[in-house]
C-alpha cells in the first residue's frame, strides 16, 4: 500500500541529484522543486497513474522503477518502457491538461517524488528557465522515440534485443565479476513487449546468446558476459 514519508533516504536523494536533467537546473530551481515535493512509496505492482484519469502531479522516480504501459482494447496492459531513478515524467500532461495517456505502475518497491499540479504551475511561473528545461526534456524524449521507431522498422530482432540489453544495463546494471548484472527483474514476456516481439522468439534469441557465452540467465536475472559482442551484434547488418 502506498505511503507518504517526510524525507528521502540518502541513496534516493543521490539518485535524484545524479539525474542529468535535474542536475542541469539552477540550484534555486532545484531547491524549490524539492521543497514542493512529497515523498511517496509504492509496493511492487501498485498503480501510480491510470490511463484516462486527470493528471494531478509531476513525478520523479527515486528508487525502483516505473513501468509505463499502453492498455489495449481488451484491457491487456503492454509494457512500453521503464523509467529509472533520476528521471522525471508527467509535465506535458500538466501543461496541456490532457488525461494520462498511459498506465504507470511501480516495478519493485518504488519511491517517487510527487509535485502537486498547483505547486508545479507556481514553480513554472517563478522560474522561467523551467520552460526551456522542459522543452529540452521533451526534445530528448521525442528523439528517443524516433530512434526506437527507426530501429523497429530497420533492424532485425537479434540486433534490437542486443541494443535493448545494453540500454537496460546502462540504466540498471551493476558489476558482476567480469560482466554486468541487470538488476531490473523482467519476465521474458515483458522484455518481448519492449521489443514488439513474441515471448517465444525472445526466448530463442536469449538461449542462442547464452550458448555463445554472450549473456547468462542467473536466478531470473540477466547478466551480460560479453558487452563487446552485444555491441557488435547491435551494429551489424541484419
Amino acid at each position: 500500500m502506498q505511503r507518504t514519508d517526510p524525507v528521502l533516504t540518502c541513496r534516493e536523494r543521490e539518485a535524484i541529484n545524479a539525474g542529468a536533467w535535474f542536475a542541469s537546473l539552477s540550484p534555486t530551481l532545484r531547491h524549490d522543486i524539492l521543497r514542493s515535493a512529497r515523498v511517496i512509496r509504492y509496493a511492487d505492482g501498485e498503480t501510480v497513474a491510470l490511463r484516462g484519469e486527470p493528471a494531478t502531479g509531476w513525478m520523479a522516480c527515486c528508487r525502483g522503477a516505473l513501468q509505463v504501459c499502453a492498455v489495449a482494447a481488451n484491457g491487456k496492459a503492454v509494457t512500453l518502457d521503464y523509467v529509472e531513478p533520476g528521471q522525471w515524467l508527467g509535465a506535458m500532461d500538466l501543461l496541456d491538461g490532457a488525461p494520462h495517456l498511459h498506465e504507470v505502475c511501480a516495478h519493485g518497491d518504488t519511491t517517487l517524488l510527487w509535485v502537486p499540479r498547483a505547486a508545479f504551475l507556481d514553480i513554472l511561473a517563478r522560474h522561467t528557465e523551467l520552460y526551456a528545461a522542459l522543452l529540452r526534456q521533451q526534445a530528448e524524449c521525442t528523439r528517443r522515440l524516433v530512434e526506437q521507431v527507426e530501429d523497429l522498422k530497420t533492424l532485425g530482432l537479434r540486433q534490437r534485443l542486443a541494443r535493448q540489453l545494453l540500454e537496460l544495463a546502462r540504466k540498471y546494471g551493476l558489476p558482476d565479476g567480469q560482466g554486468i548484472r541487470i538488476t531490473l527483474r523482467l519476465a521474458q514476456q515483458e522484455l518481448a513487449q519492449l521489443l514488439g516481439a513474441s515471448r517465444q522468439r525472445i526466448n530463442e534469441q536469449l538461449k542462442h546468446m547464452e550458448r555463445q557465452d554472450t549473456i547468462r540467465m542467473d536466478a531470473g536475472a540477466l547478466v551480460l558476459c560479453n558487452v563487446g559482442a552485444l555491441q557488435r551484434i547491435g551494429e551489424m547488418d541484419d
